[in-house]
């Protein structure tokens, strides 16, 4: 007898909804001014469709526990699906470095304290191992921290736009809204923080990974993704709209720009805007240990394949990827640490830059692999598969294969002389290049390990034999 389906739309549609929303996403976003609804809507259409049908169809032919990695390895090979998950897990620890360090300034912006470099930092590192303690127990004990914090995602969309159209309706908005201010601008700066909205939407072929609990994946799951990435934009949107009111683009920050955005909505610093804050420090810390199994399944996975280093694969009595978990912390320490000998100033937005490019390289190769995987391996079962012939093929793999490179070579080439541009992404390249070379050692270092240690097991099996 079939166990009954209890995984329906709806559900789906929430998950990928607490899952993928990152609120602290909102204010670097709501930096491109008000193009950026433009903008929102062209990458739903020409990245979030393509991205959400071409996920579904690999999510559910592809079900192994490596998820990207998996893809990549079955279409090019070991050493890019090595590659692939370096990129997939490095994102992880500086995310929650940039996280950490935006902790404190929050922390230090709600509660009006000034605690000096030392106390900054230990906080810091306080943040980050909790997150990792909390991040290698499994899902099930910790299913309660998301519950509370998409409560608290909720408030804070709502906060922004309910405050957002009441001030627009009786005091008017910091920004100009009118028709061509709407549209796009020649101007290749004010498009670096594309990458965002692109980063914004990407974590959705977790959704797929339900296909097994759904009455009928081949039409819930394409509906979940385009209904959760519609609802995301939505909810983005509105929190953009409140800032946009609330304070002009060009004083808008990166990093306390919806603190902001609440205090000037409100007109003072009050117990609400205290309560949004906390709520807010709150949703950072369970954002990260949300994301963290994911991640380190992945990291784990490909080490087992010898496609990473072995201590990738450490795992615990339980089974859980303590290995990369720890090592998650103990390079958001270094950073962290490191943080306050770093020349850019706003540090939340270098590490945070790095992160996204990080992530965004990750999924680089996930849209060539369909592609490939569709010619390679013609006749394997997809449970669901992406309708039309290879025009449509040709057209979901490479249109966002060219906006995610795109958006990437925005996020880090300066495309001015101007000081602030060069300041703000140069340590953003800089980093890249590093990170790339980083991986690249690590995947041959592995590779190299496993044909010596086959090697090894082969010349003793024929002396055993001899």
């Amino acid at each position: 007898m079939d166990k009954p389906k209890k995984f329906h739309l709806f559900d789906a549609v929430l998950m990928s909804v607490v899952v993928v929303m990152v609120a602290e996403s909102a204010a670097p976003a709501a930096a491109i001014g008000p193009s950026q609804f433009f903008w929102w809507i062209f990458l739903l259409i020409f990245f979030f469709v393509p991205y959400g049908l071409v996920s579904s169809e690999l999510g559910t032919a592809y079900t192994g526990d490596g998820g990207l990695y998996d893809w990549v390895k079955q279409a090019f090979g070991s050493r890019w699906g090595g590659r692939l998950a370096w990129l997939y897990w490095i994102n992880y620890p500086l995310w929650m470095a940039s996280l950490a360090i935006l902790f404190t300034q929050t922390m230090s912006q709600i509660f009006k304290l000034h605690l000096g470099t030392f106390w900054d930092v230990l906080i810091q590192l306080i943040f980050v191992w909790v997150v990792v303690l909390l991040g290698n127990k499994p899902v099930s004990e910790s299913k309660w921290i998301m519950n509370i914090a998409a409560l608290g995602k909720i408030v804070i969309v709502l906060g922004l736009g309910v405050l957002g159209i009441y001030v627009a309706m009786t005091r008017g908005v910091a920004n100009d809204y009118s028709g061509l201010n709407l549209l796009p601008k020649a101007n290749l700066t004010s498009l670096s923080n594309l990458s965002i909205i692109i980063f914004n939407f990407l974590g959705f072929e977790v959704v797929a990974t339900m296909a097994d609990d759904m009455d009928d994946p081949k039409h819930q799951i394409p509906k979940a993704i385009i209904y959760g990435g519609a609802l995301i934009a939505f909810f983005y949107l509105l929190m953009a709209f409140g800032m946009g009111v609330a304070v002009p683009t060009s004083k808008l920050s990166p990093s306390s720009g919806l603190i902001d955005s609440f205090i000037l909505l409100v007109g003072q610093m009050n117990w609400f805007v205290v309560l949004i804050g906390v709520l807010f420090l709150y949703i950072l810390a369970s954002e990260m240990v949300s994301w963290a199994l994911g991640v380190n399944y992945v990291a784990d996975y490909a080490a087992k394949n010898h496609d990473l280093p072995a201590i990738f694969a450490k795992e615990d009595a339980k089974g859980m990827p303590v290995g990369t978990g720890y090592l998650n912390g103990i390079v958001a320490t270094i950073l962290c640490v490191a943080s306050p000998f770093i020349p850019n100033q706003d540090i939340f937005w270098a590490f945070f830059s790095l992160n996204v490019v990080a992530l965004l390289l990750s999924y680089v190769m996930m849209f060539p692999a369909f592609w490939k995987l569709r010619k390679s391996d013609p006749d394997r079962e997809r449970p669901f598969k992406v309708g039309g012939g290879n025009v449509m093929i040709n057209l979901i793999t490479w249109v966002p294969e060219v906006l995610l490179i795109i958006t990437v070579l925005l996020t880090i080439l300066p495309l001015s002389s101007d000081p602030a541009e060069i300041s703000t992404k140069v340590p953003v390249l800089v980093g890249t290049i590093l990170t790339l070379i980083i991986g690249e050692i690590l995947v041959r270092y592995s590779e190299k390990k496993h044909e010596q240690t086959t090697t090894h097991i082969e010349h003793i099996k024929n002396s055993e034999v001899h």
